[in-house]
């Protein structure tokens, strides 16, 4: 099958958010054996949608639309798909008695009459349920073709695909099945990942792609095959044999996620930590806390953007002095001071200039971070990548992972 994806919005045209939508579809179909062949972005025009539609309906035998499905004026992508079929609109009253309960729900006086268009259908559609907000999707098929429209919003776009679209794709599907597995390296550069995997690189049925990530490097192995099964047991030995080859640098796969590997350590060792951050801005505390289960293990942190807020949360003042507040030995004390504070097994710290000015003749770009842990053994680990404050903050923080992970994996089970 010969699919497609339009993404609809102005808003995405302009560049004011970015199409993640297109990108996580992108990722799934071949997955399902759908070949991919275009991806399109249109703005809210009516002429310019329904002209987009009409070459997918052409050319394409799956086409799959986010975006454009609210109540509004500018939301134009159920008329966008009525006028290449050819069916007007109707109102269905089951929609819209779901979407009136909707909002009863939420406490609403009454829903306001504009959202009735997102209750419409046409002939040739079937609405996707979206228990995640007010619009209903549509599974449109006709001619042998099928137009699946979901909604824009993330959350409600990945339910609606992940429930309703992908397994009904998949059911349909008779071509080969592309199933991948990537596999997560964390602490050694892209270059020598790829030489350490090069051998395999020629393997029969196999494809693999090395990948530097904010997270580390990571190795994608993929392999087409009629049924899943198939393709699972030609990958198998594959991946045998890179965790052979890379062992303790693999920290994760697939959907894995660092600070989610960072919380599994900590439970295994059942031990506690503490941040205390300068540069990042509590950036590592929120990452920390973005999976489920972190209060188990993460008592909480100290954001310590000036100098004496640092002496008040414990780092001595002659350690600022004698190395200055951005270094190794001060990123060290402050990973000790928020152990002590809070309590906790580990400490880690993190100070840094995140630019664009030097501080103390210290350049942007550089941080360090410290850890301190139970038995009084310290650590720390220095970056520079002058390429701005964000790109700074996400590399510190990914670092200090790095550095908890080598810590707690060197302490004796």
């Amino acid at each position: 099958m010969k699919a497609e994806i339009i993404a609809i919005g102005t808003e995405i045209l302009l560049g004011e958010i970015i199409d993640t939508n297109s990108a996580h579809l992108a990722k799934q179909l071949p997955e399902l054996g759908i070949d991919l062949y275009w991806k399109t972005v249109v703005g809210d025009n009516l002429g310019r949608i329904t002209e987009t539609f009409q070459r997918a309906w052409e050319r394409s035998d799956v086409i799959i639309t986010t975006g454009g499905l609210g109540p509004t004026e500018d939301d134009l992508t159920r008329e966008g798909i009525c006028a290449p079929l050819g069916e007007p609109p109707a109102v269905d009253p089951d929609l819209e008695a779901a979407l009136r309960a909707w909002f009863a729900r939420r406490g609403a006086n009454a829903m306001p009459e504009q959202n009735v268009k997102q209750a419409w259908l046409i002939p040739s559609a079937r609405p996707l349920l979206n228990p995640r907000g007010t619009a209903p999707g549509w599974w449109v098929e006709k001619d042998g073709r099928v137009i699946v429209s979901m909604p824009g919003v993330p959350p409600e776009m990945e339910y609606m695909w992940s429930n309703e679209v992908r397994p009904e794709l998949e059911r349909r599907s008779d071509a080969e099945i592309l199933v991948t597995r990537t596999i997560k390296t964390l602490g050694l550069g892209e270059s020598t990942v790829d030489s350490m995997a090069k051998h395999l690189y020629g393997t029969p049925g196999i494809g693999i792609g090395t990948y530097a990530r904010g997270d580390g490097v990571h190795l994608r192995i993929g392999a087409k095959a009629a049924t899943r099964e198939d393709a699972w047991h030609r990958i198998l030995p594959v991946e045998q044999e890179l965790e052979r080859i890379f062992g303790a640098a693999i920290w994760g796969k697939d959907e894995d996620t660092l600070e989610g590997h960072v919380r599994a350590l900590f439970a295994e060792k059942r031990q506690t930590l503490a941040t205390m951050e300068s540069c990042t801005g509590g950036l590592l505390a929120s990452t920390l806390t973005d999976v489920s289960g972190a209060a188990d293990y993460f008592k909480g942190g100290i954001v310590t953007y000036w100098t004496d807020f640092k002496v008040e949360s414990g780092v001595p003042a002659e350690i600022i002095e004698e190395f200055g507040v951005v270094s190794p030995e001060t990123a060290i004390a402050m990973a000790s001071a928020t152990r002590e504070k809070l309590g906790t097994d580990y400490g880690i710290g993190i100070t840094g200039v995140a630019g664009p000015d030097p501080q103390d003749g210290v350049p942007p770009g550089i941080a360090h971070i410290g850890v301190a842990g139970p038995g009084g053994e310290t650590g720390s680990m220095t970056i520079n990548i002058n390429q701005g404050r964000a790109a700074l903050k996400r590399r510190a923080v990914t670092t200090a992972m790095l550095l908890l992970r080598r810590t707690l994996l060197a302490q004796p089970s």
